[in-house]
């Protein structure tokens, strides 16, 4: 990994670590509790996923839904302080590994993982595109990604307005590359990936999040 990855790396774990113990309050209030009741109700829906790993599982707000479609999941971030909310939130759960990673640059084996599963991620991902060959390397053959990630695709424009003041007056200003990625633009960049596109939606009413489901090819 070159210098300048290592310092990219640095800052997004500080940005998002800041505020561990009223992380998940912050999500809530600036997309709304019923879009996370809605993402929580499409997961659900989902078949067996077999051995997951969970990418930027933060404090493990969707980690409690995936897994009980899982034969044994690792629960993995980039921040400490997030990590270490996941900890108490599921001590010695027989089937959650909670383990720190970088997403972009696992420690896992080649085509040794059922499925990923990423909430809330990829649009705060530098390189997106790494992020995905990523996801294909560590999966096996007909393995399974699901991504969930906030988006204003179909959001109209004062609704725009209002979730951006809210995350401003929680978070502060956003990370630079942030983006906003519709159903299709992720569909794009999972086929150059190298997955087959299974299913693709907006979710959500006044705030949305674009929910898609591949296969590794």
């Amino acid at each position: 990994m070159i210098e300048g990855e290592k310092l990219s790396d640095n800052i997004i774990e500080k940005y998002w670590s800041r505020f561990p113990d009223t992380y998940d309050k912050k999500m809530e209030y600036v997309v709304g509790k019923y879009l996370r009741d809605e993402i929580i109700q499409e997961l659900n829906r989902l078949p067996e996923l077999g051995e997951l790993v969970e990418l930027g599982c933060g404090t493990g707000t969707f980690t409690d839904t995936i897994v009980p479609k899982t034969k044994n999941m690792f629960a993995t971030d980039l921040s400490d302080s997030l990590l270490a909310v996941a900890r108490t939130r599921f001590g010695d759960h027989p089937k959650v590994t909670i383990q720190k990673e970088n997403c972009m640059a696992t420690s896992f084996s080649s085509e040794a993982i059922d499925s990923v599963f990423m909430a809330n991620l990829i649009h705060v991902i530098e390189s997106p595109s790494t992020l995905l060959e990523e996801c294909h390397r560590i999966l096996r053959k007909g393995g399974t990604l699901v991504i969930v990630t906030f988006t204003d695709k179909d959001m109209i424009l004062w609704e725009k307005i209002k979730m951006g003041v809210r995350f401003v007056k929680s978070w502060g200003k956003p990370p630079a590359h942030t983006h906003s990625f519709s159903p299709d633009d992720l569909a794009s960049m999972m086929i150059d990936a190298g997955f087959t596109v299974e299913t693709s939606k907006v979710l959500g009413s006044k705030t949305k999040a674009a929910y898609i489901v591949g296969q590794k090819t």
